[in-house]
């Protein structure tokens, strides 16, 4: 089954509302879709939803690297996933989101033919998984409101923004626990917002309001630094998301003890090949996973709830990022369900998905 044809589209995704995160604000998106044709008709759907500051990506320079890609690629066998990742890695180092794009499609592709959703086709048999929704830094008031709202919308499970100011963030916890009670799950996402010493002052003052998880604390290089925080982490579980590009950062922060939780995410790693390396790498350590997103379409968050029902391993899943779109569908049908915080994958092969353009 060889690859003919690989076309690729820009499109813009403007924002419910402005996003705000320890070192960004951000109120529109860009992410580019691939299709990829082979010679026995089956088109294949990627996406690539690059982030300057995480990924060092824009959507133009992704375009540049997939019309890079096209040249070498077409021809080549679309189920040779291995010999494929190869080729691109020798071509383009980095580059982990135009990569991703190419994979995904390739996984949309293999399923099709093999007439297979894309979450049996990672290994998994339940397609429905528990999703949390993320709230953006803002007033306390702002963000307990919206924490409150996301309760009565049937959520169990809140990812909150933090890492410009401790004592603010203090109060926006607080807040948010005085209005949502203590049965609704908190994780926190400093963004690389923090020091050391602030860290673990930090886990002291926040202990008392039953935080489940803290992400990356630290700037991504600072893997040892993390591993301070994690023993003075009295029982809150560290996570590393920007530290944990490759299977080789997750390999080195494993055998340092840096973390309780890798948070991988696609457009990070190159897509669900690494991610499967990633999960294997951090469970072989005793590490269990998180799948989350950047702003994405339902495409990209397919594959990654895909990834989260295949592998028991990856016990969280943070794929919400779609719904911040003033059009969350984007003229997509298919892919996945959701009522409340539960999301049931589809069972037609591949990603499922269907697009209007």
């Amino acid at each position: 089954m060889k690859i003919t044809k690989i076309e690729i589209e820009k499109i813009n995704i403007p924002l419910i509302t402005t996003f705000k995160v320890a070192f960004a604000e951000v109120s529109a998106s860009t992410s580019v879709i691939v299709k990829i044709h082979t010679d026995d008709g089956i088109v294949g759907y990627g996406e690539a939803a690059p982030f300057e500051p995480v990924t060092g990506e824009s959507a133009d320079s992704v375009i540049l690297a997939l019309k890079y890609f096209q040249q070498a690629l077409i021809g080549m066998d679309a189920t040779d996933l291995e010999g494929i990742h190869l080729q691109m890695d020798k071509l383009l180092i980095h580059n982990t989101s135009a990569k991703c794009a190419i994979d995904i499609a390739l996984y949309d592709i293999k399923g099709k033919k093999m007439n297979m959703p894309l979450y049996k086709l990672l290994g998994g048999s339940n397609p429905t998984v528990i999703n949390d929704i993320t709230i953006g830094i803002d007033t306390p008031e702002n963000m307990a409101k919206k924490a409150y709202d996301y309760v009565n919308m049937g959520y169990r499970i809140l990812k909150i923004k933090i890492g410009i100011n401790p004592k603010d963030d203090l109060s926006a916890i607080k807040s948010i626990r005085d209005k949502v009670g203590y049965d609704i799950k908190l994780r926190l996402d400093a963004n690389q917002g923090y020091s050391i010493s602030t860290a673990i002052q930090f886990i002291e003052d926040v202990k008392k309001y039953k935080i489940d998880a803290i992400e990356q604390f630290l700037p991504h290089w600072n893997i040892e630094g993390s591993a301070t925080i994690r023993k003075n982490s009295q029982g809150i579980r560290i996570m590393l998301d920007e530290s944990i590009h490759s299977p080789y950062d997750a390999a080195r922060s494993a055998k340092i003890d840096a973390a309780d939780v890798f948070n991988i995410k696609l457009m990070k790693c190159g897509g669900l090949f690494n991610a499967e390396k990633i999960n294997s790498i951090a469970e072989g350590f005793g590490i269990n996973c998180m799948v989350g997103c950047m702003l994405e379409t339902k495409i990209a968050i397919t594959a990654g709830i895909s990834l989260v029902a295949a592998k028991n391993n990856i016990i969280d899943a943070d794929c919400d990022s779609f719904m911040y779109a003033k059009d969350p569908n984007m003229n997509m049908t298919g892919g996945f369900t959701f009522e409340k915080d539960i999301f049931t994958l589809s069972e037609n092969p591949g990603l499922g998905i269907n697009l209007g353009w």
